[in-house]
């Protein structure tokens, strides 16, 4: 039994995708996408991993399984094939691959995540944002383009270009916080700046950001400085647990909740109370599961070996509910989880266009994973497997009259 033949036998006669092994063996799929398995190591990958998608992972990022042709066509193919193989079948593929020699570990690729310590304690979260956030800002201005945002993007149109999509949004939390001239803003997971620089250029806010990773501050207190910002606009390179200053008019927290810890969200929600002034509003911007059952997230997961690790997604009402316990008012609430596959997709392109000075800068590993999981992601996004939520809560006035108008103004 050929490897092509176990692909067959698992995927039909009439496979989505083509399908070509180092046993010479292949299947044709006119104008798909190829399947290669290049090296034995790719099934020992599948075989001595619990988990298919993380065995599937790490053959990838080695270079055991490659894809001939585009990545997130190839993935979309197979994103809703239910495999159904009976036991029968199971033993006889078992046998023809190679039997117990399966089981022989490969190597783990260097680029996973290995965290010891507390789980959110203050070192260990250090040190996760930096697995994933200090691989370099050279790389990430390959991926992210002009505009250095790592977070969802705004699109007028799907033609709109990334960096007016990322002004967009930028310009949507600051009219959903009512920045003005002379307010003061405090932007925890700042990431390099873009919302801090934003809020002191276009509305005079005095804004500090703050960032668990040197690199991000590093780059975006540059930036400051080059816009002339720095009499309004402050970095630092801080756990946002650790900012003594109140009476904030607005918190903006893009992209930081996933990072908390789902057992986290009450304290989080109530420190961000404790920063703002009664009337203050906080816009809370972050990735979520699309509802309530299962688990925060798939631990051992690829998302949580390479990406995020011990990170989690909450459901939307359970943030809502945690808003409201610690005292916000959410007044308005909205998804834009179909923006996030355009901002991804925009991602993938520049990485793509960009591949070899990826490669050149951060290694084979670490370029593959990234590939992998920005292509998986904005599929995640586009089949409602994620979705990416804006929740705008306010800390009501004294004696818990309004602090809203009556309609929305932005």
């Amino acid at each position: 039994m050929r490897l092509a033949d176990v692909f067959t036998t698992v995927l039909g006669d009439e496979p989505p995708v083509g399908f070509k092994a180092y046993d010479g063996s292949s299947v044709e799929a006119a104008g798909a996408p190829v399947l290669e398995i290049r090296s034995p190591d790719a099934l020992n990958y599948l075989a001595t991993t619990r988990r298919t998608e993380l065995g599937l992972a790490r053959a990838y990022v080695t270079g055991a399984v490659d894809v001939i042709g585009d990545l997130y066509s190839a993935m979309r193919s197979l994103w809703n094939i239910r495999v159904n193989v009976s036991g029968a079948d199971s033993l006889r593929i078992f046998s023809a691959l190679g039997g117990l020699r399966l089981l022989r570990r490969p190597p783990l690729p260097q680029r996973e995540a290995r965290l010891a310590g507390r789980k959110h304690s203050k070192a260990r979260d250090a040190a996760a944002i930096s697995h994933h956030y200090d691989v370099g800002n050279d790389f990430y201005e390959l991926v992210l383009g002009d505009a250095m945002t790592y977070t969802c993007a705004l699109y007028a149109e799907p033609t709109t270009s990334l960096e007016d999509a990322q002004y967009a949004k930028h310009d949507l939390v600051a009219r959903k916080l009512d920045l003005r001239q002379g307010s003061r803003l405090l932007d925890v997971g700042c990431g390099w700046g873009g919302m801090v620089i934003h809020a002191a250029k276009h509305y005079g806010t005095r804004a500090v950001g703050v960032t668990l990773s040197r690199e991000q501050a590093e780059w975006g207190a540059q930036r400051i400085k080059e816009e002339n910002l720095s009499e309004l606009a402050e970095i630092r390179h801080v756990d946002y647990r650790d900012v003594r200053e109140c009476d904030f008019d607005a918190v903006s927290s893009i992209g930081l909740t996933e990072h908390v810890g789902v057992e986290n969200l009450a304290g989080y929600f109530r420190f961000l109370y404790g920063k703002l002034k009664s009337g203050g509003r906080l816009l809370n911007h972050c990735i979520t599961k699309p509802n309530g059952f299962g688990p925060p997230i798939t631990r051992g997961g690829f998302i949580s070996r390479y990406v995020f690790p011990d990170g989690s997604l909450a459901a939307p009402g359970v943030l809502m509910s945690g808003m409201h316990d610690a005292g916000f008012e959410v007044s308005h609430e909205e998804n834009l989880r179909e923006h996030y596959a355009l901002t991804l997709a925009a991602w993938v392109s520049n990485l793509e266009k960009n591949w070899d000075r990826a490669v050149e800068r951060v290694g084979i590993e670490t370029a593959r994973a990234w590939r992998l999981y920005l292509v998986g992601s904005r599929l995640g996004f586009e089949h409602n497997g994620i979705q990416l939520h804006q929740m705008l809560g306010v800390k009501p006035g004294a004696r818990g009259l309004p602090a809203m108008p009556l309609r929305p103004t932005w």
